[in-house]
This record gives structure tokens, C-alpha cells and sequence, in this order.
């Protein structure tokens, strides 16, 4: 069954990845709510009620709720994002491994760039945010980011290192994979494909679908920065292991964060940070576009996704005659 689309458009390609995206959230949802209240014992509204209530209230949460919402969480990941790029990559190429870019070690240098990037570009970023918090949203949209901040606080709350743990893996590990398979993986270069020319802009534009589909419009403009910076460490490495890794770092280190301050390692709770000063947005940002040229400089141009590296496309020439 694989390699159905392999000599397809990768327009055809795109439309068949996003019919495999929603047969996957409507199963999700079908889960939600067929499936979800014969587990739990309550329907998904009625907890998102109880929630509601109980952050409003300022009230604890209830280790079942709690455990459900993550256990809601894990599964919209994983189904959502992480199922249709393994599902299409699997029917449309003889090598899903090697049209996604995960079957090659990445090397230590590489890695240690891609990290240093994520690492350097966050007072950028953060300056940014405070920018795009200025933005004359409507009360509703302004009360609706509320009510997101109150969530993931509650999905945040870490007694002891066991929950740490389980948070790194769904909130860091996990989404790290499934939305790098996703956006950088196949969406990133079927959009390099549709044009071809200008590979920047199709980065740009998978920078903006990224933030957009998580729908906290008080953060686009970050949102889109950091997608923009995975999309050019996968462009410029070919190596999707590299995105995941920086991706990882990005959501860990924030979920550490917030456990060193609920244990009181630290003092200053990193959601309530205070304003980011221009001349280290300024400092950031030069060094960032400096570790990106390195990074460039570093790889061979065989390592570049789409210059040089031969692809799944080429595996009927290169088979002739073997």
C-alpha cells in the first residue's frame, strides 16, 4: 500500500494529508463524545465545567479532573497531530523515514546550534509577545486568553518531580514530535514543493499556519517566530530530528520553569515575567541570525533538504536496473 502518491503533485499530496488530518480530529472528536463518558463517567463538558468553576474560584482541581483533561490532551496530540503525517508519509512513500528526514542520526555539532538558536532567540521572542499583547483585541478575545492562562496553569500544577515528569513528556516531548511531524515534516516541505523558488516564504507561511492552529492570537506573533526558526533549522539541516530537539527545549525549559518557581527554587513565576528590554531583544536577535549562519555554514550541501539530497521521488531511477 505504500507509495500510492509517490508520483503525485504535491498539491494532490497536500489535499490527501489534509483529508488524513481530518479523519483523524473527527475521530478524535468522536471519541470525545461517544467514548470519553463511558471512561470517565461524565461527559466532557460537565468536567470542563468543573474546571472552569474551579479556576474561577480560585478553588484546586480535583486529581481525577486533572488527570482527565491530560488524558485529553495526550490524545489530541497524539491522534491529531502525530497520526495523519506517520499515516500519510507511510501510504505515500516506499521510504516514510526518509521522505520525513528521521532516518539519520544527527550530529553533535548540528544539534548543539539547533539548541543554542531556541536558547538565544527567547528574549526576541519574549519582546515580541510583550508587543503583540498591545494589539487592540476585543474584550472577549482578551477574557478567552484568560481562561487558556488559567488552564495551563492548571495543567501546570506539580507537586513532586513525578508530575514534572509526566509534564515534560505530554507537554514537551510529545508535542515536540507530533508537531514537528506535522508542520516542519510534511507540511513545511509540500510547501517547498508548491514553490519551489522561494522556500523561505513557504517557511514563513507553515511559521503562520503553526501559530495559527493553536488559535492564543495574544501570542501569534511568537508563536510564528519560533515556527519560523524550526522550519529554518529543518530546512537547512534536513535533519527533522533537529526541530523536534529544538522544539523540545522550547516547551521543556518552560515547564521547568514553572516547576523550579512552584517549588520555590526561584522566586520571579516565568508566566508573570516583566516587560523584555529592547537592547536584549536587539542582542538576541544578532545572535540568533548568527548561530542560524553557522548552523549553515556547518552543513555540507548535501545534508540541505532541498538542494542537493536525493529524495523518496528518486527511488524508481535509481532502482532501474538493480
Amino acid at each position: 500500500m505504500t507509495g500510492r502518491l509517490k508520483q503525485s503533485s504535491p498539491a494532490l499530496q497536500f489535499a490527501a494529508f489534509m483529508l488524513a488530518f481530518l479523519i483523524c480530529a473527527l475521530l478524535y472528536f468522536i471519541f470525545l463524545a461517544a467514548i470519553f463518558p463511558l471512561i470517565s463517567g461524565q461527559s466532557l463538558l460537565t468536567i470542563q465545567r468543573e474546571l472552569t468553576w474551579a479556576t474561577s474560584n480560585s478553588q484546586p482541581v480535583s486529581p481525577k479532573v486533572l488527570g482527565y483533561l491530560k488524558l485529553t490532551q495526550f490524545l489530541y496530540t497524539l491522534v491529531v497531530y502525530l497520526f495523519p503525517p506517520v499515516i500519510f508519509a507511510w501510504l505515500s512513500f516506499e521510504r516514510p523515514g526518509n521522505w520525513l528526514r528521521i532516518d539519520r542520526k544527527p550530529r553533535y555539532l548540528p544539534v548543539i546550534l539547533a539548541l543554542l538558536i531556541m536558547l538565544m532567540a527567547l528574549p526576541f521572542v519574549s519582546y515580541t509577545g510583550d508587543w503583540n499583547h498591545t494589539w487592540p483585541f476585543s474584550p472577549a478575545l482578551r477574557e478567552a486568553e484568560k481562561q487558556t492562562e488559567a488552564l495551563t496553569r492548571t495543567m501546570l500544577i506539580m507537586p513532586d518531580i513525578s508530575s514534572w515528569l509526566i509534564n515534560l513528556v505530554m507537554i514537551a516531548i510529545i508535542p515536540a514530535i507530533a508537531e514537528e511531524f506535522f508542520f516542519r515534516g510534511v507540511v513545511q516541505q509540500l510547501f517547498i514543493k508548491m514553490m519551489p523558488k522561494v522556500p523561505w516564504l513557504a517557511i514563513v507561511i507553515t511559521a503562520i499556519c503553526f501559530s495559527a492552529i493553536h488559535m492564543q492570537w495574544m501570542d501569534f506573533i511568537p508563536r510564528v517566530l519560533l515556527g519560523f526558526l524550526l522550519g529554518a533549522i529543518f530546512y537547512l539541516s534536513g535533519n527533522l530530528w533537529l526541530s523536534i530537539v529544538g522544539h523540545f527545549l522550547n516547551n521543556g525549559l518552560q515547564v521547568t520553569m514553572v516547576y523550579l518557581y512552584q517549588i520555590k527554587v526561584i522566586k520571579t513565576d516565568p508566566m508573570e515575567a516583566g516587560a523584555t528590554d529592547w537592547y536584549l531583544a536587539a542582542g538576541s536577535l544578532a545572535l540568533t541570525i548568527g548561530a542560524v549562519w553557522i548552523l549553515y555554514k556547518r552543513t555540507s550541501a548535501s545534508d540541505r533538504i532541498y538542494t542537493s539530497r536525493k529524495d523518496d521521488f528518486s527511488d524508481n531511477v535509481e532502482s532501474i536496473g538493480k
